[in-house]
């Protein structure tokens, strides 16, 4: 069970989540030391650094775990398609380099995008299932690595994936089946009603984003807000689903081994992520 934030480097939380004095540089590893786990967003909007990803490595406690945001290249301007290169040069950027901290990488889809099951499959066919996969694909970059690349891996451990959807049109039981078939998790995403909120679960584990309760990335989430998320994340690690699970395709059977739950706050324009982070987080640890 991991519950932290995405994105840590936010102006306005400096002097309210993090100390006044506290140095930039230090904004990661105090995140670290009140939460399990964070989501990297910045490699959504650029190619990150090799250097960068060592970094955060080095700057976390040794069972810290990272998701990674795939690039927006690849899914808002490309659209999925003829993304053989771009995938390279993404998991050739350093990804790697976060060792056995590297968790699910998570694909957000643009909200025009609509459901094209021959394009989306296409596109999860493509994606590695481990980090000796990913190293084989990181071979085939391009120079756009201007500041070099990690191509290879220490030990050849699984790769997760999951996606966030943004257009109605992917509100089927065809589309729940196909990530099934491709053991890729739907993302949970609590958006305000703004995007499609749907809780299949399709793989081994599920991966919650939460953008705000009544206003997207502003509002944070009141006391009984928090207790019925801590519920339902409570029931998917069990290998269970809620029982007013708001799904559209046919439930997932109960898996007796339970899941690993992924929960990332995604409203930070009033600084509610992290302390909303930490709450849940106190809620789902409670004996």
């Amino acid at each position: 069970m991991r519950v932290g934030i995405s994105g840590w480097t936010y102006p306005p939380w400096r002097g309210v989540f993090y100390p006044k004095d506290l140095p930039h540089r230090k904004e990661l590893q105090y995140a670290a030391s009140r939460m399990n786990s964070v989501e990297i967003n910045g490699s959504f909007y650029s190619l990150q650094r090799p250097s960068s990803y060592r970094s955060w490595f080095a700057e976390t406690p040794h069972d810290f775990v990272f998701a990674v945001k795939g690039g927006r290249f690849i899914t808002h301007m490309k659209k999925l398609a003829g993304v053989e290169t771009p995938l390279a040069n993404f998991f050739g950027s350093g990804v790697l380099a976060l060792e056995h901290k590297l968790g699910p990488l998570l694909w957000q889809l643009p909200p025009m995008l609509h459901y094209d099951a021959d394009r989306l499959a296409g596109f999860l066919r493509q994606l590695p299932r481990s980090t000796g996969e990913a190293a084989k694909l990181a071979e085939r970059h391009d120079a756009r690595l201007r500041y070099g690349a990690v191509t290879t891996t220490e030990d050849d451990r699984p790769l997760r994936h999951a996606v966030e959807v943004r257009h109605r049109s992917y509100e089927t039981p065809e589309f729940v089946q196909l990530l099934r078939q491709h053991d890729i998790a739907l993302v949970v995403a609590d958006s305000a009603g703004r995007w499609p909120f749907l809780e299949d679960v399709t793989s081994d584990f599920t991966y919650v984003r939460l953008h705000g309760a009544q206003e997207l990335y502003v509002s944070g989430y009141d006391d009984e807000s928090l207790d019925w998320w801590a519920a339902r994340v409570c029931a998917w690690t069990a290998g269970m689903s809620p029982a007013d699970s708001h799904l559209a395709g046919p439930p997932a059977p109960h898996a007796r081994a339970g899941r690993d739950v992924y929960v990332y706050f995604d409203n930070d324009v009033k600084v509610r992520a992290p302390f909303d982070a930490m709450a849940l987080t106190r809620r789902v640890a409670a004996p």
